[in-house]
């Protein structure tokens, strides 16, 4: 029998083959893929984030759970969709105009994924066009926009102002080293995060 507490071990050691494995099983055995992602990835992935808060464990730990997280949910996709399990939410994200950084982005995009959100990633330097194009394309309710240069902040108000003007109704959440509450607040954003982790608590809050 699958060991469900294992599968979310694994993630929480960032075992992705143990992960995968264990996933695969509880799959054959006939576990539903709702219950594995519930009870096994997600319960793995919230004590991962809830160990990141408190700083005992840092971004490459976090990184390595996340990619065991994400192999699995690989697998479980096609189940979850047969059962008609809807996602949590739609979250659009990406990384502004001019700014090339991406590993905090790619972490908050496994995280959100892991929390069972349908994720869609434009990756880097995102035109405020692409982002009003997708947003309204896809009739997302929370849109994420990260940076790491000071330089690229103005972006994420031009970014914001086009989505308003278009009519997009989607929140929107920033963060990146730079960023601040104020500055969030300033620019018109539905939210900022610090990290990863609480970016996940933040979405989850805003379509509660």
């Amino acid at each position: 029998m699958a060991d469900l507490k294992a599968l979310a071990d694994s993630v929480i050691r960032g075992d992705q083959n143990t992960a995968v494995e264990t996933t695969r099983t509880a799959l054959e055995e006939g576990i539903a893929a709702k219950k594995v992602l519930d009870e096994g990835l997600i319960a793995g992935m919230d004590v991962v984030g809830a160990r990141f808060k408190k700083n005992e464990i840092y971004i490459p730990e976090v990184l390595i759970a996340a990619r065991a997280m994400k192999s699995a949910v690989e697998l479980l996709e096609p189940e979850l969709a047969k059962e008609g399990v809807e996602p949590v939410g739609r979250f659009l994200i990406g990384t502004v105009q001019g700014d090339l950084h991406d590993i905090g982005k790619n972490l908050v995009a496994m995280m959100l994924k892991g929390a069972g959100f349908d994720v869609i990633d434009l990756g880097v330097d995102v035109p405020p066009e692409q982002f009003v194009e997708k947003a309204r394309a896809s009739n997302v309710k929370l849109v994420g926009m990260s940076t790491l240069l000071t330089t690229t902040m103005p972006s994420m108000e031009k970014t914001i102002k086009a989505l308003k003007e278009a009519g997009v109704t989607a929140k929107v959440l920033i963060g990146g080293a730079p960023v601040t509450q104020s500055y969030a607040d300033k620019i018109g954003a539905s939210g900022y995060s610090p990290d990863a982790a609480s970016a996940v608590d933040l979405a989850k809050s805003m379509i509660a």
